[in-house]
């Protein structure tokens, strides 16, 4: 028997191409979820962008066939509009006074109807909900990684010392067999104490030492061997986009932006800096706040203007670190933007740095990255158990989807950093809280 799966308002907007991601199903937009979906098709955010791609693949449907009795789609799709909610409740247990209910009411009756009926929401407290008064409800699961098995970037194996000191005497150590992926890191040791950190060679097959860090970057030095796997992947010019995924005080966001710092105004590899961040505790924009639109952004930004500071202070010293954050600032080689405005530009010859790229989903994620340009690298940083995006979670956001999509390419690198180095109470608090 076929199933039947009733969309909420979410499930759309979070892809608008669910309805095609189910197979030999019958899919089911209530009229109520129509009308929400018109509604978001007015904004000019991300959620507008997919209420109107969903309200555009609709009318396309309406062409092909009645879509109130059912249109044939992709994959044995079913697709119809549910339009006719009767006055009558026909024993559904809750008042059909709500969007929300009115969402439930389609699922009871069409369960009623022909059985096998499920609802699909990304709304935990709706699919509860729909439980409580014996409805099959689950979350729309089509674009997810499982975070528990995320590929890490770096791994620690133990050798035999002999086999580690060919790496000394000959500059690499064979590793076909060793299921590693392009540009991933491994930190050899052997019983005897001897200790090396190497990343794979996807071309060679081959495991080779990680250059050392000579001196310090803008003030920075790694504090340990997965910062030091981390800056080896952004200073390479042969790596386009990097994911450094770690909780708060791994430095993640500080190590993106010493190295961009290094690359525009050190090698002159790229022309200028763009550091962007969501601005989720506002919801769809930015436009509650007073001021223009760089005096808006600024409130925003200040995690990275603080690690801006911080590497100025470093670098030029405590009594010169304010003038040369002003000089660097003032030299228009480094733009904070909101997400927001990303879509639509062209970014050639960028180094560009999103954080907390956790709070994205991965159509938005999709969007940004579309726009690097020739010589463009895109660097994303995030906590995906720290995630503010009410429709998102540790297996559906941008940060664990492209770490799980793009681990196989040898234009992408990974780092997952596990140790706080921010202070002692930071590291405490990270790991009891």
């Amino acid at each position: 028997m076929k199933k039947t799966y009733v969309l909420d308002t979410n499930v759309p907007l979070h892809d608008p191409r669910s309805i095609e991601s189910f197979e030999n199903a019958d899919v089911v937009l209530p009229f109520p979820v129509l009308e929400d979906l018109d509604k978001k098709s007015r904004f000019s955010d991300e959620l507008g962008k997919n209420a109107r791609a969903i309200l555009r693949f609709i009318t396309n449907a309406c062409e092909r066939g009645n879509i109130f009795e059912g249109v044939e789609v992709k994959n044995g799709v079913t697709f119809s509009i549910f339009k006719d909610i009767p006055q009558e409740k026909r024993g559904f247990p809750l008042p059909v006074d709500s969007q929300k209910n009115k969402v439930l009411f389609v699922t009871y009756l069409l369960n009623k109807e022909k059985g096998n009926t499920v609802l699909v929401s990304k709304d935990f407290v709706f699919r509860t909900k729909a439980h409580s008064i014996g409805l099959s409800a689950e979350n729309y699961r089509s674009i997810t990684e499982n975070y528990e098995n995320l590929y890490k970037g770096i791994r620690r194996v133990e050798l035999p010392k002999k086999e580690i000191d060919t790496i000394y005497t000959r500059g690499f150590l064979d590793a076909k067999d060793m299921g590693l992926q392009p540009n991933e890191y491994c930190i050899l040791s052997c019983p005897e104490n001897t200790t090396i950190t190497t990343k794979y060679n996807k071309k060679t097959k081959r495991l080779e030492p990680i250059p050392q860090v000579r001196g310090d970057i803008w003030g920075l030095t790694p504090l340990n061997e997965e910062q030091r796997c981390a800056i080896d992947l952004l200073l390479r010019d042969d790596i386009k986009l990097i994911t450094l995924i770690g909780q708060a005080g791994t430095g993640k966001t500080l190590l993106a932006l010493t190295c961009g710092l290094q690359k525009v105004f050190d090698e002159d590899v790229y022309k200028r800096i763009l550091v962007s961040r969501p601005i989720m505790p506002l919801g769809k924009d930015i436009g509650y706040l007073p001021g223009s639109k760089e005096e808006k952004v600024y409130h925003w930004m200040q995690p990275i203007y603080d690690n801006l500071e911080y590497l100025c202070e470093h670098t030029a010293g405590a009594e010169n670190g304010k003038e040369t954050k002003e000089w660097i600032i003032d030299s228009e080689k480094i733009e904070m933007e909101a997400v927001t405005y990303i879509r639509g530009r062209s970014l050639s010859n960028t180094y560009i740095i999103i954080d907390e790229a956790q709070n994205l989903t991965p159509h938005e994620v999709k969007t940004i990255i579309s726009r690097a340009g020739k010589g463009t690298k895109v660097i994303l940083t995030g906590d995906p158990t720290q995630i503010d995006n009410p429709y998102l979670d540790k297996d559906s956001n941008a940060l664990t989807y492209i770490v799980g999509k793009f681990k196989p390419y040898s234009i992408y690198g990974h780092i997952t950093l596990e140790k706080t180095e921010r202070s002692e109470l930071a590291a405490i608090a990270a790991d009891i809280l």
